[in-house]
């Protein structure tokens, strides 16, 4: 998976760069306006980084040139300008995320790959795993053909667990996956163990066991069986 980070703060970019090699991502950079949108015309890249404030122009004039070009690239601004006003130009103009510094590194990581799997679901509107069957588009899943009836919350949930198999998920990831940025006003996000346990429940009477594993400390992980 190729990623473009557009961000001129040369210390953050390159932190970037060396935690996604980690998780095997091929990283390319670019420091200014002009480098940004000679790369991003040039170049095929699964996903991009998008910062607002470059030297020489603004991130959103290059994230229009994307869409201009119908390019299906998944874009998240990442911006430390985190007004609801710059947020919602984003998005209209064809944003697939937002994410305000300063953030954690295994969240910008998590955001990246559910844009990119998510991408791919675009192609196939039926997910599978492990005997599980998702109907994105009707929003429903069954297991071994048992349909099972769950929340919007566990629904979301499962969704996420399915899109990011085989990779550990933090609690705080998936508190503002089903809450937004209502996740950082919260105390804790116990909510979150609520419908894990409600998910594996219903999971399990349908005959799907031991799918979501605890990683002691971490979080937890779609395991393919």
């Amino acid at each position: 998976m190729k990623i473009l980070i557009i961000e001129d703060e040369r210390s953050l970019s390159d932190s970037i760069v060396a935690y996604l090699s980690s998780e095997k991502y091929l990283c390319e950079q670019a420091f200014t306006y002009d480098d940004a949108k000679m790369k991003v015309n040039l170049y095929e890249y699964d996903c991009v980084l998008l910062d607002l404030m470059l030297p020489g122009g603004n991130g959103l004039d290059i994230l229009r040139d994307i869409r201009k070009q119908r390019n299906p690239v998944g874009v998240i601004i990442v911006s430390a300008k985190d007004s609801l006003g710059d947020k919602v130009k984003g998005l209209e103009i064809g944003a697939d995320d937002y994410l305000a510094k300063p953030f954690h590194l295994p969240e910008l990581s998590m955001r990246i790959y559910a844009i990119i799997r998510r991408k791919e679901f675009a192609a196939n509107n039926i997910l599978e795993s492990n005997g599980v069957r998702i109907d994105l588009l009707n929003k429903s899943a069954v297991v071994n053909e048992t349909p099972i009836e769950l929340t919007k919350s566990e629904y979301e949930l499962l969704l996420f667990f399915i899109g990011n198999k085989d990779r550990v998920i933090s609690k705080s990831a998936m508190a503002e996956h089903l809450s937004g940025e209502m996740a950082d006003m919260m105390d804790n996000h116990d909510f979150v163990y609520t419908h894990i346990k409600n998910l594996k429940a219903k999971l399990a009477a349908a005959g799907c066991k031991d799918c979501i594993k605890n990683v002691y400390g971490t979080g937890y992980k779609w395991t393919e069986l």
